[in-house]
C-alpha cells in the first residue's frame, strides 16, 4: 500500500509517499512560503529516480496549488514515483490538536472536520492550516481514503492528576482547559521502539523520552503509556526550547505588558518566538551557534545552554519521582539525536540512579541509533532518531 503522509503548516507543506509493505520512502519534499501574500514559494523534493536534490520556485498561493504542485511531482516522468493517481492508496495527516474528542487516529469524514475545527482555539496556528491540507486533498484525490493522526493522542492515558491544573475547576468543565501534550506521533513510535532494548514485558517498563529539538518535550512512559508530559495546553509550557520560554510564572505576563505597555498577544508572542534559546543568548535558537558562542566564552550562550540542560534535568528527574523509577531515558529530535554535549551535560545529573555513559559512544553519535550506557549503567540510556512520518502511514495503513 502506498500512502502518502501530509504535515501541513501554516505556510508550508511537507510530504513524504511512503510503500507500507517495505516502509520505505518513496518520495519526500517540502512547499515553503505558502499563501496569497507570500513571495518566493518554493518546493524542495529529492529525485525519485536519481536522489538528487531539486528545487522549484513557484507562486504557492495557497495550500491547494501547494498540494498539486506536489502531486504534479509524484508524477513527473523524470522524477516521479508514481505514474497514476490511483497508486496512492490513502493519505496520512498530522494534526496538532484533538482536544478531548480523540485518543487514536480516525479515518477522515464530516464530523472530525468539525471536531478539528471546534479544537482550532488551542491551536489557533496549526489546527486551521492542517484542516487546509486535509481539504486540498479532498478535493484533489476525491475517493481516496484520509486518516488522521493527532499529536495530543497519545497524551490522552495521562491520569487526572498529571493533565489538571490548579485552577478552578469550572475553567476545564467550560473550556477544557487542561495539560493535553504534544509531539505524540514522535513520543509513541520512539517509546515503542525503546521496549526493544528492555528485557522486561512491556506493562512492566519505565521510559522517559526526551524529543529535544525547536520545540522540546519530555515524556514518562509507564507500561507503554504517557502518564505525564512537559507541554502543556499549548506548546508553549515545559521546557526552555529554541524560541519559547517554557515554564514560567504567569503572573510574569502582567508585569511585561504592564512596564512595556504592551498587549497580552504582544507578551504570548515574544515568550513564544522570542524567548528560550533565542531570548537568552541574544544570538540564535540553534544550539550550534549556542555552542559556538560557548566555545568562544560568549557569557550569554552559556547561560542559555545551562538553563536548557537545568530544565531538562528537571523534568527528567520530577518523571523518575512520579514512576517511582526508570528503566531508560531515550533521546530523539534534532538535538536529542545530534548534540552528544547536552546529552551528556544532562546525564551528569543522574549518577545517584545508577546512570553511566559511555562517552566514546556518546560523541561519536550524531543521528544513530545507538545504546550510549555502559553496560553496568542502572539505567538503560538510547538514542533513537524519530520517524512521525511512518508513524502517520502506519496509522493510517491500521485504519484501513
Amino acid at each position: 500500500m502506498k500512502v502518502l503522509v501530509i504535515n501541513a503548516g501554516s505556510t508550508s507543506l511537507k510530504y513524504q509517499l511512503i510503500d507500507s509493505d517495505t516502509e520505505g520512502v518513496l518520495a519526500k519534499g517540502l512547499c515553503e512560503r505558502i499563501g496569497a501574500d507570500a513571495e518566493g514559494g518554493m518546493l524542495k523534493y529529492n529525485s525519485s529516480k536519481t536522489g538528487e536534490k531539486k528545487e522549484k520556485e513557484l507562486d504557492l498561493t495557497d495550500h491547494g496549488v501547494a498540494l498539486k504542485a506536489v502531486i504534479d511531482v509524484l508524477l513527473d516522468p523524470e522524477d516521479g514515483a508514481i505514474s497514476s493517481l490511483d497508486e496512492i492508496d490513502a493519505v496520512g495527516h498530522r494534526v496538532v490538536h484533538g482536544g478531548e474528542y480523540f485518543n487514536s487516529s480516525v479515518l477522515v469524514d464530516d464530523e472530525v472536520i468539525k471536531k478539528i475545527e471546534e479544537c482550532s482555539d488551542l491551536a489557533p496556528l496549526h489546527n486551521p492550516a492542517n484542516l487546509l491540507g486535509i481539504k486540498a486533498c479532498r478535493e484533489l484525490m476525491p475517493g481516496v481514503p484520509q486518516g488522521v493522526t493527532f499529536d495530543t493522542a497519545f497524551h490522552q492515558t495521562m491520569p487526572e492528576k498529571a493533565y489538571i491544573y490548579g485552577i478552578p475547576y469550572s475553567y476545564y468543565e467550560n473550556y477544557k482547559i487542561r495539560r493535553y501534550g504534544f509531539h505524540g506521533t514522535s513520543h509513541s513510535y520512539v517509546s515503542k521502539k525503546s521496549l526493544a532494548y528492555l528485557d522486561k514485558a512491556p506493562e512492566d517498563t519505565k521510559i522517559i523520552v526526551c524529543h529535544l529539538g525547536g520545540g522540546a518535550s519530555i515524556t514518562a512512559v509507564k507500561g507503554g503509556k504517557s502518564v505525564d508530559t512537559s507541554m502543556g495546553l499549548t506548546p508553549l509550557e515545559g521546557l526552555v526550547m529554541g524560541t519559547r520560554s517554557g515554564n514560567i510564572d504567569p503572573a510574569i505576563v502582567q508585569y511585561i505588558a504592564d512596564k512595556e505597555n504592551k498587549s497580552v498577544d504582544e507578551v504570548l508572542n515574544i515568550l513564544n518566538k522570542k524567548s528560550g534559546l533565542f531570548g537568552l543568548s541574544g544570538k540564535s535558537s540553534d544550539c550550534r551557534d549556542i555552542d559556538a558562542g560557548i566555545q568562544a566564552g560568549d557569557k550569554r550562550s552559556i547561560i542559555a545552554f545551562n538553563a536548557f540542560v537545568y530544565s531538562a534535568v528537571k523534568i527528567i528527574g520530577s518523571y523518575i519521582a512520579a514512576m517511582n523509577g526508570v528503566d531508560m531515558i531515550t533521546f530523539t529530535a534534532g538535538i536529542g539525536e545530534n548534540d552528544d554535549k547536552i546529552r551528556a551535560a544532562i546525564l551528569e545529573n543522574f549518577g545517584y540512579m545508577g546512570v553511566k555513559i559511555d562517552a566514546d559512544k556518546n560523541a561519536a553519535t550524531h543521528g544513530d541509533e545507538v545504546v550510549i550506557s555502559t553496560d553496568d549503567s542502572a539505567v538503560k540510556v538510547v538514542v533513537i532518531p524519530t520517524n512521525e512520518e511512518l508513524t502517520i502511514a502506519r496509522e493510517t495503513v491500521a485504519l484501513l
